[in-house]
């Protein structure tokens, strides 16, 4: 009788102790049951809202599960956010996250570094450093020795302050050794504007915003600041060819909120990478100026993390206030 309760009192231990994983396994499996929703912090039309509808055309025929773009403008990305990472940690709601989210994160009511679960990285893309054609030099060496030979008389526009354009363009203040008076705009589209109408003399501006007037020659690019030349402008030559080092890309993914079990998050990662690998699906994040990447969730986790840790040293070594 005593062995019998002994082994009563094993297996209930033994239940009370599993109880609390085989829903959260039963649910990973099922998944998902239901559709998704995909947050997108920006206006729909951008360049972020436009790869997140592709990731999501393609998730949503792989998954058998409908994938709803939502977008939450506000606080550049930060609202959207905040609603994604206080979400229930199932898989069901998803943001959009962009290399933005990690530049100040102190000052965001969640942090998508300590918050987040990372899924995918979807791609990169070069800032590209473009003057007024008026500008007497043609190559980023000779702006360069221009800058230092007229100090704080040149100024450098951005769509924001504390935006991935600004920081590139304070990181290339500090590693070329030139002083520009930033000067912040409410968006790419005024800064491009004032800078073809001479109001500005250099603009650091993602692609999206300013292809089409490089293009029609109405700005000068001189420079990407990816590590290396960028598959979609490949006769622009990089920074860091002539400033060793530098390297400032802004990146797309999506991420989870924090506590998301491993399982929904390694599905989605494969779903993800195998659109990721898809000759088509490649060739359409190319034209939006992208550089694919697929990496593991581990991987792009070590990416958020190190650069929240890069801009933060540059924000500091800047003196920026955002």
């Amino acid at each position: 009788m005593r062995r019998l309760i002994r082994r009563d009192f094993i297996l209930l231990g033994l239940c009370t102790t599993l109880m609390p994983i085989l829903p959260r396994n039963a649910a990973a499996q099922s998944y998902p049951g239901r559709p998704l929703r995909l947050v997108v912090g920006l206006a729909p039309g951008g360049a972020t809202d436009i790869i997140a509808r592709l990731i999501g055309e393609w998730l949503s025929a792989r998954i058998g599960q409908s994938v709803v773009i939502e977008n939450r403008p506000g606080a550049a990305g930060s609202v959207a956010a905040e609603m994604v990472l206080r979400s229930p940690a199932d898989g069901y709601t998803l943001f959009m996250a962009a290399s933005a989210n990690v530049i100040n994160t102190q000052n965001d009511k969640v942090s998508i570094v300590r918050e987040s679960a990372p899924i995918a990285m979807i791609g990169q893309e070069p800032i590209i450093l473009s003057i007024n054609p008026s500008l007497p030099v043609k190559t980023l060496q000779e702006f360069i020795a221009y800058a230092k030979a007229n100090p704080g008389k040149l100024s450098m526009a951005s769509p924001g302050n504390g935006t991935v354009p600004h920081i590139a363009g304070e990181l290339f203040k500090l590693m070329a050794g030139v002083d520009m008076v930033h000067v912040p705009y409410r968006g790419g589209a005024p800064a491009l504007t004032d800078l073809m109408g001479g109001q500005v003399q250099v603009a650091f501006m993602g692609p999206a915003a300013s292809t089409s007037f490089i293009k029609a020659e109405k700005i000068r690019a001189l420079a990407v600041t990816s590590k290396t030349r960028a598959a979609a402008f490949p006769d622009i030559p990089a920074v860091a060819e002539v400033v060793s080092g530098y390297e400032a890309n802004q990146w797309f993914g999506i991420v989870a909120p924090k506590g998301t079990a491993p399982e929904i998050v390694q599905k989605l990662n494969n779903e993800i990478n195998a659109g990721l690998a898809d000759a088509q699906l490649q060739a359409r994040l190319i034209d939006l100026g992208q550089t694919v990447v697929a990496r593991s969730a581990t991987e792009f986790a070590q990416r958020i993390a190190a650069d929240a840790d890069k801009w933060a040293n540059v924000i500091q070594r800047a003196r920026i206030n955002i």
